[in-house]
């Protein structure tokens, strides 16, 4: 299955019978080879549409322009940061979100720390961005990956490819968190948490699942933050189980 990208796809969409599109929204500093591969596994449900997060100073500006770009009617899948994008097309285009999927992220705003933490990496210029840093990586992963040499490259590459200007546009936003607005999605909704985020608690997680009524929450375990990347067959598992009760 070739994954088709948001904007300007260089091929046709596959015509399936009944499909279901499904809008892929990768987090801070991932593009479109985050769900590489869960690409096989996801293709029966409809065609694939990747789109990244490099346009936008903020959550609701990121989200138009991801909508500018997006098929008619799709199905959000955000992780990390794309689930926060991802409820915010819930709420401004809700004719066209069918559902949505929320990977390993959560619906709070960003601490002052992290704020802090973040925007201390920003002193040397975009031009000077080397990639992500080996400490943050390994963060994001099970601990059981923190030697894991190709794994860390893959991250690291992703962060490569979007390059200094988008790590330092999304590095200087401050998150504002929207649980108070969690009542507003009404689409079906798959909460999915990983066993060993260090990212984010499963608490988070749970708040999710309390806010946005009716919501599935899912756990995929041996995994880190980084679940499309460390457990792919699981969380495609988890997903297309969850999708075949909407058809």
């Amino acid at each position: 299955m070739r994954l088709i990208t948001s904007p300007v796809a260089s091929v046709a969409w596959r015509v399936y019978e009944g499909a279901m599109t499904l809008l892929l929204i990768p987090g801070f500093m991932a593009d479109a080879t985050l769900w590489d591969a869960m690409t096989d596994d996801l293709a029966p449900f409809g065609p694939l549409v990747a789109t990244d997060l490099s346009r936008g100073e903020d959550i609701e500006r990121m989200a138009a322009a991801v909508l500018s770009d997006a098929p008619e009617r799709f199905v959000a899948v955000g992780f990390s940061m794309g689930s926060y994008v991802a409820r915010e097309l819930a709420r401004i285009a809700p004719e066209r979100v069918e559902a949505l999927i929320l990977i390993a992220t959560s619906a709070r705003g960003d601490t002052e720390e992290l704020i802090r933490q973040r925007r201390s990496s920003l002193k040397a210029p975009p031009r000077a961005f080397k990639g992500l840093s080996r400490p943050a990586i390994v963060s994001s992963l099970h601990p059981d990956l923190a030697d894991d040499e190709t794994m860390i490259a893959q991250v690291r590459d992703m962060g490569l490819r979007l390059g200094g200007e988008v790590f330092h546009r999304q590095s200087a936003m401050a998150r504002a968190g929207d649980l108070d607005r969690l009542g507003e999605i009404v689409q079906p909704t798959l909460i999915v948490a990983a066993g060993a985020d260090r990212l984010r608690m499963r608490e988070e997680a749970e708040e999710l699942h309390r806010g946005i009524s009716g919501s599935t929450l899912k756990t995929v375990e041996h995994s880190g933050h980084m679940i499309p990347l460390e457990q792919p067959k699981a969380l495609a598992r988890v997903m297309t189980s969850w999708l075949k009760t909407l058809s």
